[in-house]
């Protein structure tokens, strides 16, 4: 790219960067936010714990919250493509700290980069099935990432009352306007430092049967009686 094309992209990435992250401000002023089962997760930070936090790509809107209800800037994976820059840009702003690869590309370093960055924030978030799938699929970086850490990890079920739903390749889901948004904390789940290959591929199943069945019942939050509008 050449040197002007450079600053014209820097230029258009700064500006889009601002307006995007006013815009999701005012956004989710309008949501209306309820949080369950987070007390195992404080306790465990506050006693010096470290935490992975785990979710899917298609629910990772709802992470805009996390560092505002946490108080703390945890670090999180974005991958190095120019959709990834933006992104890093934005939630560098929320508060989140990114960590720049994914499993296609600068998948090592970028490992490396969350091990540290898990160490010293001890608290960090790991889009288990991204960036490009296959959906609800957990891919082993995460459970490597928690062994070399020390940290537990912790499946986060994120719920929407009335999303859009994209036609990408994870049904991305976008909360409404003055909806509501469930965010369900998962018990932790602490991974033995060493791991034969079963019981790695084990661990992997599991934490993705758990994935599946939690966001299975969070979702049927808002089908129960009372909380229908």
């Amino acid at each position: 790219m050449s040197i002007k094309k450079e600053i014209k992209y820097l230029i258009i990435r700064h500006i889009l960067t601002s307006f995007s992250y006013y815009a999701l401000a005012l956004y989710t002023k309008t949501i209306k936010l309820r949080l369950e089962n987070e007390e195992e997760l404080r306790e465990h930070l506050k006693s010096n714990g470290r935490v992975i936090l785990c979710s899917w790509h298609q629910r990772f809107f709802g992470g805009f919250y996390l560092p505002r209800i946490f108080d703390e800037s945890p670090c999180i994976m974005i991958s190095q493509s120019r959709d990834g820059d933006f992104i890093a840009d934005v939630v560098r702003r929320i508060g989140w700290i990114p960590v720049r690869g994914s499993s296609s590309r600068g998948g090592r370093k970028a490992l490396q980069q969350m091990i540290a960055g898990a160490i010293e924030n001890r608290l960090g978030a790991h889009i288990v099935d991204g960036p490009t799938g296959p959906p609800r699929v957990v891919k082993p970086g995460v459970i490597t990432l928690a062994q070399k850490s020390g940290a537990a990890l912790c499946p986060v079920y994120i719920s929407y009352e009335k999303p859009w739903i994209f036609n990408s390749w994870d049904r991305f889901m976008v909360p409404r306007p003055f909806s509501r948004i469930l965010i369900r904390f998962g018990s932790l789940e602490f991974i033995p430092k060493e791991m034969d290959t079963d019981e790695f591929e084990d661990i992997c199943h599991y934490l993705e049967q758990r994935l599946i069945t939690g966001y299975e019942k969070a979702d049927r939050y808002w089908r129960r009686a009372g909380h229908i509008q």
